[in-house]
């Protein structure tokens, strides 16, 4: 009833400015009149003004009315604002934890692919090299072709020689049924001596090892270095089952001396030590202490991947980085900042007693107060950053500022200045 009468008041007061508006010098008698004019012909702006005004005012008295308050209306700015935010976000994500993370990044560079499509069933790949035996063959309830380790031995791939030093090596494994026995099946042979390849040279210096054992559901790690001490470890592997699931994917990467593998997406092993030796590695699979059961393989992927950043801080004990920027005289952290970050605080949820230092350098530009203050800023912005975006435990993390004092060049060119412009991490 009440917005019936603000409508009739307000039609009321167009009628009253109407009546005194003209087309051509002819007074208009009523409303009536000057709406029809609107359909014929543009007639007067000042009357076509005041109708379109009612109008809407008439649509906004039964328009819904939005329930948001004004207050919480975005204010000019605000929407970029939240882009920038939406951005940072995205950059610098939130924490998870590492060992129920499938973080693995499969090399880009392919050196070597091989599902055995071109071969026929009964045939043995001519790129392997073996002391055992094996044969390509179908799988029951399986897609393809794969290679069937049928004995005890080494399959070597003439094509993953001499590894480099940062690769990832991709393939499917399978077993046709339960080994009923605990000893390792299955097997990665890494060494600096191709005669230790063969089964019977397995324990010799130079030579690191991943036995997956499919039948007792556990993974051994084996490292016997030529200078120190040999490392064994046992781990839980119940995504290889085989009571449960005989075939899996297995990712492995290797990134200088650390060592991730993955089974079924789950981070199984991550040994920043396992190749101790500074000079190349070979490689081969094997099967080993089975009697019956037979191992297949298929869709190896070997490719050449990035080097590894991160473990510099725990093997060499600093990390020195310019991927973490900042506005122009702030600390600020800029968004594509997040990349280095989320690198950063993974190493530091990985390695949970790691206690760093935080420094942050500067350029030569403008006083050196000022940028030793700016300095000291910027390393308590990232210190900030990796505990609130990280949850990374603060106390953890001290933090400091050189300023421009510690200078990497001359400072003269733009080019050596941004590198001057750090962060560095220091383990303690």
């Amino acid at each position: 009833m009440k917005k019936l009468v603000t409508v009739l008041l307000l039609l009321l007061s167009i009628h009253s400015i109407i009546a005194q508006e003209t087309v051509g010098g002819k007074v208009l008698k009523n409303a009536k009149d000057k709406t029809y004019q609107r359909g014929e012909q543009k007639g007067d702006e000042g009357v076509e003004t005041v109708l379109n005004k009612a109008e809407e005012k008439i649509k906004n008295i039964f328009k819904k009315k939005d329930k948001k308050k004004k207050s919480d209306e975005p204010q000019p700015n605000e929407e970029s604002q939240e882009q920038s935010q939406e951005n940072n976000d995205e950059n610098i994500s939130k924490p998870t934890k590492s060992n129920s993370k499938f973080d693995f990044i499969a090399g880009e560079k392919e050196l070597y692919f091989d599902n055995f499509e071109r071969l026929a069933v009964g045939d043995f790949p001519a790129e392997f090299n073996t002391n055992a035996s094996g044969e390509i063959v179908n799988v029951d309830g399986q897609s393809g072709k794969w290679l069937s380790m049928t004995k005890n031995g080494a399959f070597i791939p003439d094509n993953m020689k001499k590894l480099p030093e940062n690769f990832t090596l991709e393939f499917e494994v399978g077993i046709n049924t339960d080994p009923t026995n605990n000893y390792p099946g299955f097997g990665l042979n890494f060494t600096t001596n191709s005669d230790n390849l063969m089964l019977e040279r397995f324990f010799s210096s130079g030579v690191s090892i991943v036995y997956l054992h499919p039948g007792a559901s556990s993974c051994n790690v084996q490292i016997i270095p030529t200078n120190g001490s040999e490392i064994n470890n046992e781990i839980p592997m119940p995504q290889w089952n085989v009571k449960k699931n005989k075939f899996v994917k297995v990712s492995v990467w290797r990134q200088q001396g650390r060592l991730r593998l993955y089974v079924n997406e789950n981070k199984l092993v991550d040994i920043p030590r396992f190749f101790t030796e500074k000079t190349t590695y070979d490689f081969a699979f094997f099967r080993s202490f089975f009697e019956e059961c037979e191992v297949y393989l298929t869709n190896i992927r070997f490719a050449v991947a990035g080097a590894d950043t991160r473990n510099k801080l725990i093997t060499e004990g600093r990390f020195v980085t310019n991927g973490i920027l900042f506005d122009v005289n702030s600390d600020n952290i800029k968004p594509e900042s997040g990349t280095v970050l989320k690198e950063m605080a993974t190493t530091l949820q990985e390695n949970p007693t790691v206690r760093v230092k935080i420094i942050g350098h500067t350029d030569s530009d403008g006083a050196d107060a000022a940028n030793l203050t700016l300095s000291q800023k910027r390393a308590v912005a990232v210190k900030t950053a990796l505990s609130s975006f990280y949850g990374i435990d603060g106390s953890r993390i001290e933090t400091d500022g050189k300023g421009e004092s510690q200078p990497l060049n001359k400072n003269t060119t733009p080019a050596e200045k941004a590198q001057n412009r750090r962060v560095e991490f220091i383990k303690l």
